[in-house]
């Protein structure tokens, strides 16, 4: 058993085209208006470990139950990266993400590199 405590989630959205970026734009909006989260900027490159543009948004565990089953159904196509934040990255992103979608390959040699740089 592990001993790290879910402290918050993230989910990353993701999206390639401005077709895809206006589905984004919505599921954001409506997150926004509808759920207890924080934003992240937009990011219309690749950046970190993450292999498409995308966004972030952060929540706490309580909200976890109403957010992760809207982005189920509200997701139009995109995937969505949901992981859990323990305060160890590797393990966050390698083994214990939710994959709403498409499941994308992210690098993890770039989050292993924060480790030891640290």
């Amino acid at each position: 058993m592990m001993d790290n405590k879910i402290t918050g989630f993230h989910a990353h959205v993701y999206y390639q085209d401005a077709e895809t970026r206006e589905i984004a734009a919505k599921i954001r909006s409506f997150a926004e208006q509808n759920f207890e989260v924080i934003m992240g900027s937009w990011r219309d490159e690749p950046v970190g470990p993450h292999p498409l543009a995308m966004f972030q948004m952060s929540f706490k565990p309580n909200v976890f139950e109403d957010i992760v089953p809207w982005l189920m159904l509200n997701r139009n196509g995109l995937s969505i990266l949901i992981h859990p934040e323990t305060g160890d990255h590797v393990p966050d992103h390698r083994d214990f993400p939710l994959w709403l979608g498409e499941k994308l390959t992210l690098d993890i040699g770039f989050l292993e590199s924060l480790n030891t740089s640290a």
